[in-house]
């Protein structure tokens, strides 16, 4: 559901590190107490990206967060200050995965493998944690008041680091050149789709919950389409894989 809401904080640019000189958010002293106030912050992060993705900024409430994650008030306040701070925390640590998953992609790897890999973590991240995406989907229709300073300077440095790699592995003549830009865009919609989109993937695929094999052909088209572009050949399991959603694609026409 995509609905209004109000800027969080004006104040721009998140942060990807888990905390940061001058954050609001607390750190209890001890290590047991460390472990118990990460167990607590987790807690309210997962509740907050449930009600986030529900309503949307401006009808989640602190205290609605808080019932949801089945701790007081106090504590969401104690770890995140306000609303808009845990706002940020939520961006933040969904940012931080989505990045993360694109770790394989590094100088020394195999561009199949590594291209292959990545495809595979943005699905499996769109099947365990689809709130996240629509909680970002969302903050970019409504003008991404709060991530437009990281997408311009730390996605965008991000995105050009990756691009390198890619230029090297093309003058190694070990793939295709490509644009890296537009090929992220690609990879990025057609994996996030499964999770933004889902109930539009329900409907024509005639199901009400989208299950494994579902994801798994997603996975393999999108990791023949992006290996296609890049001038490289799926690994054998996959090519196989293709074989038999082609026969599954026949059985649903004959039904």
């Amino acid at each position: 559901m995509v609905s209004k809401r109000t800027n969080p904080k004006a104040s721009g640019a998140i942060s990807l590190a888990a905390s940061k000189p001058g954050s609001t958010r607390k750190q209890p002293a001890s290590p047991s107490g460390n472990r118990v106030g990460q167990a607590a912050r987790q807690r309210i992060l997962a509740a907050a990206e449930r009600v986030f993705a529900e309503g949307g900024y401006g009808s989640a409430s602190t205290a609605r967060i808080a019932d949801a994650a089945g701790l007081p008030k106090a504590n969401l306040h104690y770890y995140f200050g306000t609303k808009g701070a845990l706002y940020e925390a939520v961006l933040s640590d969904i940012l931080e995965t989505w990045r993360s998953a694109a770790d394989t992609i590094t100088a020394d790897a195999d561009p199949t493998e590594a291209l292959t890999a990545y495809v595979d973590a943005k699905i499996e991240l769109s099947r365990r944690r689809p709130l996240a995406s629509k909680i970002f989907a969302n903050e970019l229709l409504h003008g991404a008041k709060v991530v437009r300073p990281y997408l311009q300077r730390e996605l965008r440095g991000w995105v050009s680091d990756k691009a390198r790699i890619f230029d090297r592995w093309a003058a190694q003549d070990r793939m295709k050149k490509i644009d890296a830009e537009h090929l992220f865009f690609g990879i990025w919609a057609m994996t996030q789709t499964y999770a933004d989109f889902d109930v539009q993937v329900r409907a024509v695929l005639g199901t009400r919950v989208l299950k494994d094999p579902d994801f798994d052909a997603a996975k393999r088209i999108i990791t023949a389409m992006v290996l296609g572009a890049c001038g490289l050949a799926p690994a054998e399991g996959q090519a196989a894989g293709k074989k038999a959603d082609g026969k599954k694609a026949k059985r649903r026409k004959r039904a």
